[in-house]
């Protein structure tokens, strides 16, 4: 069970990591919002546009209060 744990957290903590680089990126917010979309597809997660929508603000509240 603790294995399982570790591993959702390094897997959570890959994709908020590469969601974060994404976001600081010079490019417009649907060109952003489509590479972490296409990024999650190929991981095998699907996220309706409101889930992205939240974990996008929650990546950016997260790097504003770093």
């Amino acid at each position: 069970m603790r294995g399982l744990s570790i591993l959702a957290a390094f897997i959570g903590g890959a994709v908020v990591g590469a969601a974060a680089g994404v976001l600081f990126a010079p490019e417009k917010g649907e060109e952003t919002r489509s590479k972490i979309a296409e990024a999650l597809r190929k991981k095998g997660i699907k996220l309706s546009r409101t889930e992205m929508d939240e974990l996008v603000d929650e990546i950016t509240d997260a790097q504003e209060e770093a």
